[in-house]
């Protein structure tokens, strides 16, 4: 009975990691595609840094966006990259 117990935990044990380990393999393959999409979005002339920095913002919602956006507006005025927009 405990050997029929501890067969069955071992095999699903072994049924995780393998779906783990295949899920892993995938991931790598999907990380090779995106990186031949940036090569070839580079070797047309798009600026992958760019294409990068669109991806990531299109992920946030737009309230979410703009948080940050005010955010590193009110750090860039305080380093003085930028004007403070005049006041009204």
């Amino acid at each position: 009975m405990a050997d029929d117990a501890h067969g069955i935990a071992r095999d699903q044990l072994r049924s995780i990691i393998e779906r783990i380990e295949r899920l892993e393999e995938e991931k790598k393959t999907i990380a090779d595609d995106i990186k031949d999409v940036y090569a070839e979005a580079k070797g047309t002339g798009f600026d992958t840094k760019a294409l990068r920095k669109i991806i990531a913002l299109r992920k946030k919602d737009e309230q979410e966006r703009m948080e940050e956006e005010a955010v590193l507006d009110t750090y860039m005025i305080a380093l003085g990259m930028i004007r403070a927009p005049e006041e009204e």
